[in-house]
C-alpha cells in the first residue's frame, strides 16, 4: 500500500526547490510528488480531479504539508486527512514559516504527528529538511508494515 514517496505540498517555488535539494544532499531517493495549493493535494491523495484514476490506496510514506496554501489552507487539508478512514493514519508533518503558537496548537489538535518551522538560513533549511526525511523515511515505523 504505502508507496515510500514523499509527498510535498508548497506554493513557494524556492521552498520547493530548497526541500528538493535538502532531500537530494542528504541522499533521499525516494520519488517526490509535489502539489502547489491545498485543492491540487486533496485531489492527489483522493485520486479526483487532474489525478482521477489514481489509486488512492496507494499513499506517501509522508506528507510535508505548508500551512500557507492557495485554494485551501494547510490546516484544512489536515482536517480532511484525518476525516478520511483511508488516510486518517498517514504521517503528516506541518512544515511551515509561521511561528504562531495558534497555528501549531491548532496543527496538533487537528491530528499533524510533527510541526517544524522552515528556517530562513539556507543551510539551516537543508539541515532540517533532510533530517525529516531521513526520520519519516529511515527511522519511523509506518501504520501499514
Amino acid at each position: 500500500m504505502n508507496s515510500k514517496a514523499i509527498f510535498l505540498v508548497e506554493d513557494n517555488p524556492d521552498d520547493e526547490e530548497l526541500t528538493l535539494h535538502a532531500l537530494e544532499t542528504h541522499k533521499i531517493s525516494n520519488h517526490v510528488v509535489v502539489a502547489r495549493d491545498g485543492a491540487e493535494a486533496l485531489d492527489y491523495l483522493f485520486g479526483t480531479g487532474a489525478y482521477a484514476g489514481r489509486d488512492p490506496d496507494d499513499l506517501p510514506a509522508v506528507v510535508l504539508l505548508d500551512l500557507n496554501l492557495p485554494k485551501i489552507g494547510g490546516l484544512e487539508v489536515l482536517r480532511r486527512i484525518r476525516a478520511d478512514e483511508r488516510t486518517r493514519l498517514l504521517p503528516v508533518v506541518l512544515l511551515t514559516s509561521s511561528n504562531e503558537d495558534e497555528d501549531r496548537l491548532k496543527g496538533y489538535s487537528l491530528g499533524a504527528n510533527s510541526y517544524v518551522r522552515k528556517p530562513v538560513d539556507f543551510d539551516e533549511f537543508v539541515r532540517v529538511a533532510g533530517q525529516l526525511g531521513l526520520y519519516w523515511l529511515l527511522l519511523n515505523q509506518s501504520p501499514w508494515r
